[in-house]
């Protein structure tokens, strides 16, 4: 198997739990091309949504490896979807699309290899810098879409290991009585305590549903979507406020658990939406207001990630790595 071309490019993919993205790698080194975004709900599995792609955005190209990041649990060249009911293996989509070598990957895993190659236009600073890669120092990549997902990037011998994981289900930090009566009433429903009930696209509604009931206001049901482009509406305004503190907690929990002193990155879809509530929200505060280590916390910068699509540049790295140490290429 040889370095990808135009004409045998590698495909990438970024596998939510709403959306698919693709993209085709036809150079060594190159950003990913002809990327483009399907809805999961329209295909009946991964490789049928990545055989579509092919046909609509690549026909004209066959692709000799692929790497998949998804939104779940990958091990043993297994992979399940959290949040969409997909399921399945390397093998299978190596079979249904015929290409000979498939890798699978953690969407944040993905994520974390491509933070190195993030230029600063590609970020925006919550606080007053903006992470150094050139450091050396561990850094951490956590962001809420239709999931939350968390992963660590360390350094290993001049080189970079990432270290992914289920952190978005984690205990939710809540700091504030508004917060623990919000956490209460979500145990009561029998929602489950991860941070990920709250911290993601569907616990954004039901973070705006329960303040409404606490403020004894019942709202009309909305979207993570809506939420965010009514941020003038009193209750979405507290919602979003709410969701950056209590994001900012946890950010912090996550800075500290893996020794991220380069740096946290934050992604997924939503916070991009709502970057300007973001940069002025309780966010910074409540990442740094854990005594003892207020000082710690204080001296490691957040940054916002605005690349549109940074995971599929993370699985073409993933797939040049792989591909070399098992000396294809």
């Amino acid at each position: 198997m040889n370095a990808p071309t135009h004409d045998h490019p590698w495909l990438v993919a970024d596998i939510g739990g709403t959306n698919a993205r693709f993209g085709l790698v036809e150079a060594p080194g190159a950003a990913p091309t002809r990327v483009h975004v399907l809805a999961d709900r329209d295909h009946a599995g991964l490789a049928e949504a990545a055989a579509t792609y092919l046909a609509r955005h690549a026909g004209d190209v066959r692709p000799t490896a692929a790497c998949v990041a998804v939104a779940g649990p990958v091990g043993g060249g297994t992979f399940r979807l959290t949040n969409a009911n997909w399921s399945g293996t390397a093998d299978e989509i190596s079979a249904y699309l015929g290409i000979e070598h498939v890798e699978l990957v953690n969407d944040f895993e993905a994520l974390a290899l491509a933070l190195p190659s993030l230029r600063p236009g590609d970020l925006r600073p919550i606080g007053d810098a903006l992470p150094d890669p050139a450091a050396g120092l561990a850094v951490a990549v956590l962001g809420p879409g239709t999931g939350l997902g968390v992963a660590g990037l360390v350094p290993v011998g001049g080189d970079w290991a990432p270290v992914p994981g289920e952190g978005g289900h984690a205990d939710l930090p809540v700091a504030t009585e508004r917060e623990a009566e919000v956490l209460r009433r979500l145990r009561l429903e029998g929602v489950p305590a991860g941070a990920e009930s709250l911290l993601s696209g569907p616990g954004l509604a039901r973070l705006h549903r329960v303040l409404g009931e606490i403020h004894g206001v019942p709202a009309d049901p909305l979207t993570a979507a809506q939420i965010c482009a009514r941020r003038r509406d009193p209750l979405c305004a507290e919602t979003l406020d709410t969701f950056c503190a209590l994001l900012g907690s946890f950010a912090g929990n996550a800075a500290l658990t893996l020794g991220a002193r380069g740096g946290v990155y934050l992604g997924g879809g939503i916070l991009p939406r709502i970057a300007d509530v973001l940069r002025r929200s309780d966010f910074r505060r409540r990442f740094e207001d854990k005594p003892p280590v207020d000082d710690y916390l204080r001296a490691i910068p957040t940054a916002l990630i605005t690349a549109p699509t940074p995971a599929l540049a993370g699985a073409a790295a993933r797939l040049g790595r792989r591909l070399v140490s098992l000396e294809i290429v």
